[in-house]
């Protein structure tokens, strides 16, 4: 096939299954997108895609010829994200993931390792989605939960997380202290999606009736917010607690609600000057965080 482009782009409506997704990840106007497609289909003469109101939907050449697209673009993006790696000097590009709630400890610490190190360019992206490592998708993820089992990744301990169930003073005022023998007259915060495996979340959802849950949100930072603005009790880690005095906790907490953190790097990329540097890095900042370290 003469045009790598054409196939690149069918590739990306296929996984996707629209136009504008695939012309944001390609870094194109979709108007490009919808013509390398026009332009594949002309050179193959076959349809490749059913075209419906909500996007793109593969035929059955589509997906044959998709297959092996898919591939190749792996095997290419596996291929850069070596490449980017190499190389003795802490330069170029690092791209790290994390849980949001570590946003807070992280952001400080790599504004000292940029400054160490002024030719570094750094992405923070916290998300809880389970980026693809082999695929130069990140550089270090920052996983809570589990261990990781991703074949050919590194994974290294990195601290627990132990969350503190608090509530505003204006709660408390309101609805008087915790009584777990009446937690059904309380009003919680919980959380939605993945954040519910979370060990203190599970806890939460065995202990607390659902009627007493009043609002559910889909980020911890968000259920900070909500607990801050008095509309129940919920969980905040341990370094807000500490920063924040209008905070109170309602209860010790329980050593079942523990997360464990783990750096997770793969295989090809974790002896790289950046990476190493990195991981030493944040390691050496664990005992500034007051957690209990791995």
């Amino acid at each position: 096939m003469d045009n790598w482009d054409e196939i690149r782009t069918a590739y990306q409506v296929a996984r996707l299954g629209t136009v504008s997704g695939a012309a944001e990840v390609l870094g194109v106007h979709h108007a490009t997108v919808i013509r390398n497609i026009d332009a594949l289909e002309t050179r193959l003469g076959a349809k490749l895609f059913q075209r419906h109101a909500r996007g793109y939907t593969a035929t059955e050449a589509g997906q044959d010829l998709l297959k092996i697209a898919a591939q190749t673009d792996d095997q290419f993006a596996q291929l850069a994200s070596r490449i980017r790696g190499r190389g003795d000097e802490v330069t170029g590009e690092l791209i790290v993931t994390s849980v949001d709630d570590l946003a807070v400890l992280l952001v400080p610490a790599i504004a000292q390792f940029m400054a160490q190190h002024p030719e570094l360019r750094v992405q923070l992206i916290s998300d809880h989605r389970l980026f693809r490592l082999e695929y130069g998708e990140a550089h270090v993820a920052i996983r809570a939960g589990t261990l990781p089992e991703q074949p050919d990744n590194v994974v290294q301990p990195f601290f627990s997380q132990l969350p503190r169930l608090v509530a505003s003073r204006a709660y408390l005022a309101a609805h008087g202290p915790l009584d777990l023998a009446k937690i059904a007259t309380h009003r919680f915060v919980g959380v939605t999606g993945d954040n519910i495996r979370a060990p203190f979340y599970r806890w939460l959802s065995e202990v607390v009736p659902a009627s007493a849950i009043a609002l559910k949100v889909s980020s911890t930072r968000a259920a900070r917010t909500a607990v801050c603005a008095g509309v129940g009790i919920g969980f905040v880690p341990g370094w807000d607690l500490a920063e924040d005095d209008d905070l109170v906790e309602v209860m010790a907490p329980l050593d079942e609600w523990a997360a464990p953190i783990w750096l997770v790097t793969h295989m090809d990329l974790h002896r790289t000057a950046k990476v190493q540097s990195f991981l030493r890095f944040l390691k050496s900042q664990v005992k500034h965080w007051g957690v209990n370290q791995a």
